[in-house]
């Protein structure tokens, strides 16, 4: 007779959260008991396995003389010790849960340490851990304190009996893979560490174990209540409010409430017998009724991101001035609320959000996504043996976190499926807090949920959607709650690379459907770090580029911002989509109509200024009175008379902003927070010239002479204008080296056009010429067919020059497709070649940064001024960008003022690079890009295909596709001496 035994499973692979941590608590940055930060240079040792070195490190007196060092708050493998590793989805190691590799990476972190002289006498202490990823045992002194997981939540340990006055050692263990790593599965880089505070603190009898801040307003009233239970007991001040209370005694009073947009915080002072802390009072109520997600009484509209914690160099260990400046950057581009994706931040910031004024979607340190593509097998949500982990993920969450008034609603966690676990998890924070609602977009039932939630949900969904006709899902009873349901998209608009599009189409939805409440566009910011090349420059990397065995290449690379938070143009086009002000008018009638779209705030904090402007140079300017809206509320406005005199002709608009009239926490006064522009005449009206004519083509040997123009005579390619040699003679162009969002996801059910038209060869078509003629009105024709090779379809192509006695050269094209076409374009238009020393531009039309046909709202219409360097955007992963939209003309000029004028009709994209369109679209990384001596190409564009969102969301919309079909444009060449 046999009996199989089973070895317990070591702590790091159990399913339990871990042993010996004490219960949560609410974090508190400002109490009056003593404090130590531990953070600093630790001495490291790392092991290749989690038992290759046995815990005698722990004990005093270890010599770890020869270990390294290793600064915390901070990550090994940013630190010369491995390397990070990106995934999306996919887990990196076999999926057995609670199973984990034996190849487990883990840190052995050691530091001495002594009191402070002032160090008080009595009471406790604990030390507290605010986060460690994945796996952590520690000890003080040689005695255990105990094991956690949960590596963006905090865990403290008694260890006031184990202190000594000086040399006490603390040990810690960190192992990168364990059983908490199924349920950390974000898409982001897997960094494991210390890369939270560590912190000794003073417990003295009677210091506060908990206390919740019960701070409602009442809208019909104005008034707030206020309750502050705590453990222990003790009293509560608000000077500013005169109250005095005792803890769980409760007052209303009346109270400016506490919004995004005017986050009024009122200091109060919690007191026990042994400890005094002070707190940030925001009053509001957050409820689910009729249908909608209101605070105090008001349907809000979120105008929201999805942030990481990220710094290109330190990965998750993001230091308070960072956070500030996140949140200040955002603030500054409208943005009114942050999904915490997918974990809780570092509990600074969410004290930040509360000062500055944003609403928080508080997410929970969970995600096992990894199991989707496993049909959900075995999924730890689904499993009760889990369910202590994700209560005690849930529970560190809301006891850390319920403090704030800027979180608004927990998340469960993200992209976990469903199951048992998930209902347990929602159950315990509705009974522990049900002041604020239950998020969770996994779950198509809603079942747990307060609001419906969606990813990536298309245009035409969401406005069924707000319709409230969308398919019928599941249970007829869910689904009728469902429906009864306010609307949020948790992600949408994929910021990956160039774009995301579609962004204005999106918010007109919010705007025009009460149930749809807004959205929060994925992400914040592009998790690539820094290296530096061979050459000494620094660059951006991503997934793939630290040889890991499975990756998900720049997929990390999806933000707002880049790594360094210089805003991407996706986040000038999304502030200006989301502006809180609506600008509208008819400048020929010099008639403006002004919107509050703010939920709460009136515009008395807003100056209104006017600018008149011919052919985009202001040529008077002015304030405009505006009465302090209420939100909702409109006014119609008469502008001035026009200012000045413009030149007969000439392209005239008005320019009418918004701007903060007094400084405030996030920007300077005078920040413009809204703006539009009216014309006053149709757009480029009396500007275009007549094409140039005059001159005749004439032959001279193997040239054809042509004004100003001198072409080669069997090819009929320009080779000179005016003196300046063209190295590379203008032709038809319908490449670009396609964006993240052109390529698309391998998930997404439309037409991936970045692999279609790669496919079908549209990145090497070849150019035959058919007929170069001189015509008897004296114009060169050059007729062509532009076609990729193995297919029969292609674009007839006819080119038509003429020259005029002022020295202008004009082209006008015409281009009629040839065969069935099944795809849209890239780009339609000409790509030339000029002297490298043609390095700066100024235009008039689009500006200052790029714009494509569904990217267009930022595009303010002015001269402008850029090098060609300037013009580029350093996308991580090198890709189309730099597109000037509606450019009248343009002059490209050496720095002695020699170069090149080009108008066009109608207005144009207009792009210039030191480098071709082909070596953009082979470059893995901006050092790949190696600028020409000889040559700017620049690129003319008649059209350009949309942006979208496909690399994670909906595709380029119908009426910005650049379907193939007949088309006719112009340029006119000026030679500037």
């Amino acid at each position: 007779m046999s009996s199989t035994q089973h070895t317990p499973l070591p702590y790091y692979e159990d399913v339990s959260p871990g042993a010996g941590a004490l219960p949560p608590r609410p974090w508190t940055p400002s109490s009056d008991a003593a404090r130590l930060s531990l953070n600093g240079t630790w001495s490291f040792r790392l092991s290749p396995t989690a038992t290759a070195e046995d815990d005698s490190f722990a004990r005093p007196g270890y010599d770890a003389r020869g270990w390294d060092e290793l600064p915390v708050p901070g990550h090994w493998v940013l630190h010369g010790h491995g390397a990070p590793i990106y995934t999306n989805v996919l887990y990196p190691f076999p999926v057995d849960p609670p199973h984990v590799p034996a190849e487990n990476p883990t840190g052995d972190h050691l530091r001495v340490f002594d009191l402070p002289g002032d160090w008080p006498e009595g009471g406790d202490a604990v030390l507290r851990f605010e986060g460690v990823e994945s796996c952590a045992r520690v000890w003080l002194n040689g005695e255990e304190l105990g094991t956690f997981k949960g590596s963006r939540l905090p865990h403290e340990f008694e260890v006031g009996s184990l202190l000594e006055p000086s040399g006490n050692v603390l040990a810690v263990r960190v192992h990168q893979w364990s059983s908490g790593s199924y349920l950390e599965d974000q898409d982001q880089w897997w960094l494991p560490g210390i890369f939270r505070e560590v912190t000794l603190e003073h417990r003295p009898e009677g210091a506060l174990a908990d206390y919740f801040v019960h701070a409602s307003y009442d809208h019909t009233t104005g008034e707030g209540t206020l309750r502050i239970d705590a453990d222990p007991g003790g009293r509560v001040t608000v000077p500013e409010l005169g109250l005095d209370l005792a803890t769980g005694e409760s007052a209303t009073v009346p109270v400016e409430p506490w919004t995004a947009e005017t986050p009024r915080l009122y200091a109060a002072r919690l007191t026990t017998v042994g400890e005094s802390v002070s707190l940030h009072v925001g009053f509001r109520t957050v409820v689910v009724e009729d249908g909608l997600l209101k605070v105090n009484g008001r349907r809000v509209l979120f105008r929201g991101v999805n942030r990481h914690e990220f710094h290109p160099e330190n990965g998750r260990a993001v230091d308070l001035a960072t956070m500030r400046r996140d949140l200040v950057l955002m603030k500054q581009h409208n943005i009114n609320a942050v999904r915490t994706s997918h974990y809780p931040p570092h509990p600074a910031f969410l004290g930040l959000c509360d000062e500055l004024g944003l609403w928080v979607i508080d997410e929970c340190d969970l995600e096992t996504h990894g199991f989707g593509v496993l049909d959900w097998r075995n999924n730890p949500v689904d499993d009760d043996r889990w369910t202590p982990a994700l209560l005690d993920r849930a529970e560190r969450m809301v006891e850390r976190d319920k403090n704030h008034p800027s979180i608004v609603m927990w998340s469960l966690g993200n992209e976990c499926g469903t199951g048992r676990g998930l209902s347990a998890m929602a159950d315990w924070i509705r009974e522990r807090d049900p002041s604020r609602v239950i998020h969770y977009e996994g779950d198509m039932s809603c079942a747990d949920t307060d609001v419906y939630s969606r990813m990536y949900a298309p245009h035409e969904e969401v406005d069924q959607i707000g319709r409230r006709t969308e398919a019928p899902w599941g249970d007829p009873e869910l689904d009728a709650k469902r429906r009864a349901l306010p609307f949020i998209q948790c992600e949408y608009a994929h910021a990956m690379g160039n774009g995301p599009g579609g962004l204005g189409e999106y918010q007109r939805l919010f705007e025009a459907h009460e149930r749809c409440q807004g959205g929060f566009v994925w992400e914040w910011i592009d998790h690539g770090f820094t290296r530096r090349a061979p050459d000494g420059r620094f660059y951006l990397v991503y997934g793939g580029d630290f040889g890991e065995e499975l990756h998900d290449g720049n997929f990390v690379c999806d933000g707002l911002v880049f790594p360094d938070r210089t805003p991407s143009p996706g986040l000038i086009e999304y502030k200006k989509v989301i502006e809180p002000v609506r600008i509208e008018g008819d400048g020929a009638r010099g008639t403006v109509r002004i919107t509050n779209g703010h939920d709460f705030a009136d515009l008395s904090h807003l100056v209104f200024t006017w600018s008149y402007e011919a052919e985009g140079e202001a040529i008077g300017s002015g304030e405009l009175a505006v009465p302090p809206l209420s939100p909702g509320e409109s006014a119609d406005l008469k502008l001035p008379a026009p200012p000045g005199t413009a030149e007969a002709g000439a392209e005239t608009r008005w320019t009418v902003e918004a701007r903060l009239a007094a400084p405030t926490a996030w920007a300077e006064a005078g920040h413009t927070v809204a703006w539009a522009q009216l014309p006053t005449t149709a757009s480029g009206a009396g500007r275009a010239r007549p094409l140039a004519s005059g001159e005749a083509a004439r032959r001279d040997g193997d040239r054809i002479v042509l004004g100003p123009g001198v072409f080669d005579a069997a090819t009929g390619a320009l080779t000179a204008l005016g003196g300046l040699p063209v190295t590379e003679p203008p032709r038809l162009d319908i490449w670009r080296a396609p964006t993240d969002n052109d390529n698309g996801a391998s998930w997404q059910p439309d037409e991936r056009w970045g692999l279609i038209w790669r496919t079908f060869g549209l990145h090497r078509v070849r150019h035959r010429t058919d007929a170069v003629e001189t015509t008897p009105d004296g114009a060169l024709t050059v007729r062509t067919r532009v076609a990729p090779a193995a297919v029969d379809f292609g674009l007839e192509t006819v080119y038509r020059w003429t020259a005029d006695e002022d020295g202008r050269l004009s082209l006008a094209v015409s281009v009629t497709p040839l065969g069935e076409w099944t795809c849209p374009l890239p780009r339609l238009g000409l790509r030339l070649g000029l002297p490298a020393a043609l390095g700066e531009a100024e235009w008039f039309g689009g500006g200052p940064g790029e714009a494509y046909p569904d990217t267009r709202a930022a595009a303010r219409v002015g001269r402008w001024a850029l090098s060609v360097d300037e013009l580029q955007t350093p996308y991580v992963r090198p890709q189309e960008n730099g597109a000037r939209i509606d450019v009248r003309w343009v002059r490209l000029t050496a720095p002695d003022g020699s170069g090149v004028r080009i108008e066009g009709e109608p207005a144009f994209w207009f792009t210039a690079r030191r480098w071709t369109t082909e070596q953009l679209d082979a470059a893995e990384h901006t050092p790949d890009l190696e600028a020409s001596n000889e040559t700017v190409w620049v690129n003319l564009d008649h059209g350009q295909q949309g942006i979208g969102t496909q690399s994670c969301g909906p595709g380029v919309l119908d009426e910005h596709r650049l379907d193939v079909a007949p088309a006719e444009f112009s340029f006119t060449f000026s030679r500037l001496s």
